[in-house]
């Protein structure tokens, strides 16, 4: 291969593999130097260099050698009478270090030599590619993507995200979702790893971020910043609340991500297999807020602890397992939306311990008395 077909290859592969021109260049100008290195048995603490004319194409290689009396190695070491003939000057003495320019790549670089050079090639190509990999997809972690499922083995779920692949880890697939080849899905991108075979991304479907990123995608006044997501809680495959506000008094911030005729929320909770989702409006007052949060139950009172970061709420009889749910997921979800421990009670309940006290308080003979 001459000077010009080495540039118009370097160009080619740049093109179709999207590879910068330098990194190729520089990963030919290392598998020169290992070539030369294994054609002429040269030790590694011997410095060679090799070099590639980015305009003409034109390679040269450098060896550092020993300026001696005698030549004992001539892959190592050159006559100071040479070292002073090929640079015209009497600036060379014994014990200095000629680099001095090799003679080899058209006569004698052998097969071996030029194996190991396309040996090293390649892994400089593949290393290239997967950084160009690496760099693209850490810059979507905490983003959402489409991926097609490829096969399901023992530890998780891989997935084709187009240039690459991914794995959702076990512990990140929804309770109960079944992922059959070629299906495709929306994944919630978490890290990107580097290990001995590439970049590997690690993609969830029970992050809170997945369910966020979802509503993004179909909402457009999310999108423009007039509605924003405040909060999420979830328990994936089952249930999540979001909670939502609006900057426009002219925008309902719960419509807009319901759309018409419930038409945005249906899109995501297909997406999520039926995952039930509960849009709510955020209010700066925690006691309004931690109201709304245990909706769809009606709330007759909010007691705040400030200190506690902790609230008493008291709903009506009928609403008591309403307000706290199956499993009393409804109240876990309130308090993981808020950021509060939310004790419920009901009317009765709350009635009952109203008495107990004030009657404890009679027999004690302790009272409290509120100045006018």
């Amino acid at each position: 291969m001459d000077a010009k077909e080495l540039l118009a290859a370097i160009k080619q592969i740049e093109k179709e593999r999207g590879i910068d021109r330098e990194i190729l260049i520089d990963a030919i100008e290392a598998a020169l130097v290992s070539a030369y290195r294994r054609n002429y048995n040269i030790d590694s603490s011997v410095p060679v260099h090799a070099t590639i004319d980015r305009d003409s194409g034109a390679i040269s290689i450098y060896v550092s050698k020993k300026v001696v009396e005698a030549v004992a190695d001539p892959n190592t070491e050159i006559s100071i009478e040479d070292a002073r003939k090929k640079t015209h000057t009497d600036d060379y003495v014994l014990g200095s270090v000629f680099m001095d320019e090799a003679e080899v790549l058209t006569k004698d670089f052998g097969r071996i030599a030029a194996q190991t050079a396309k040996q090293v090639i390649i892994q400089r190509i593949r290393e290239a590619e997967q950084g160009v990999i690496y760099d693209e997809y850490a810059e979507k972690e905490n983003e959402i993507l489409t991926a097609i499922v490829n096969r399901v083995e023992k530890n998780g779920v891989y997935v084709e995200l187009g240039k690459t692949d991914g794995i959702i880890p076990f512990n990140e697939v929804i309770q109960g979702e079944t992922y059959n080849q070629s299906d495709r899905i929306k994944v919630y991108v978490l890290k990107v790893q580097r290990n001995n075979k590439g970049p590997q991304v690690v993609v969830s479907r029970t992050h809170p971020g997945l369910v966020k990123r979802l509503f993004e995608l179909e909402v457009p006044e999310i999108q423009s910043g007039i509605v924003q997501i405040k909060a999420i809680a979830r328990e994936a495959g089952q249930r999540t609340k979001v909670a939502v506000v609006s900057f426009d008094p002219q925008i309902d911030a719960v419509g807009s991500c319901v759309g018409q005729k419930g038409i945005r929320v249906e899109r995501i909770v297909s997406e999520l297999h039926n995952e039930r989702i509960d849009i709510i409006e955020w209010d700066p007052d925690i006691a309004v807020f931690i109201a709304k949060a245990l909706s769809p139950a009606r709330v007759l009172m909010v007691y705040i602890n400030e200190s506690e970061k902790a609230a008493k709420v008291i709903v009506p009889d009928n609403q008591l397992s309403l307000a706290i749910g199956k499993e009393g997921q409804n109240a876990r979800l309130a308090a993981k939306l808020t950021g509060w421990k939310i004790d419920i009670k009901s009317k009765v309940q709350a009635d009952e311990e109203m008495s107990r006290f004030e009657q404890e308080a009679d027999e004690t003979g302790v009272s409290f008395e509120i100045e006018e």
